[in-house]
């Protein structure tokens, strides 16, 4: 499974995209201020620019997991039971300078903690419908797992 994250909006508070699965639109995402930061760049050149909580994914490609539990969500019922995840969210792997990022919902800037919000922008600087957006996202990648694809993150402009 490959996914696509275009950034659209490069704000001062925070960044919007579109997100694209196997080359299909599939819904708009929300993450932090864009620093710049590139998956080729040196760690101590990540860390010089980044903001802890408040700088979005380098531009790169990722592996996408979906076998571990994250501790922050794994006791948040709409995440283990409305959404089947069982505590099981969407982490990025090898992130330079980062640790933890994952793909979940939230409406603004606040819920992103460096991580990507799926939803739809139809208020500025905000994604809505995003706890039902991410539930489909989070069965297509189940179903890309179970058929033994690997999931596929890339991030560009």
């Amino acid at each position: 499974m490959d996914i696509l994250v275009r950034r659209t909006y490069r704000g001062q508070r925070y960044t919007i995209g579109h997100l694209y699965v196997n080359g299909v639109y599939f819904c708009d995402t929300l993450e932090d201020p864009d620093r710049g930061l590139k998956d080729d760049m040196s760690e101590y050149e990540i860390m010089k620019k980044k903001v802890k909580g408040d700088t979005c994914i380098p531009y790169g490609t990722y592996i996408v997991t979906l076998d571990v539990v994250s501790p922050k969500y794994s006791n948040t019922a709409r995440y283990k039971y409305a959404a089947i995840a069982k505590g099981k969210m969407p982490r990025l792997l090898n992130v330079k300078g980062f640790e933890g990022v994952l793909i979940h919902a939230g409406t603004t800037q606040r819920d992103t903690m460096g991580c990507l919000l799926v939803g739809y922008n139809r208020v500025k600087g905000q994604v809505v419908n995003s706890q039902a957006t991410w539930q489909k996202l989070y069965r297509k990648m189940t179903e890309a797992k179970e058929n033994n694809e690997p999931i596929m993150i890339t991030y560009t402009k």
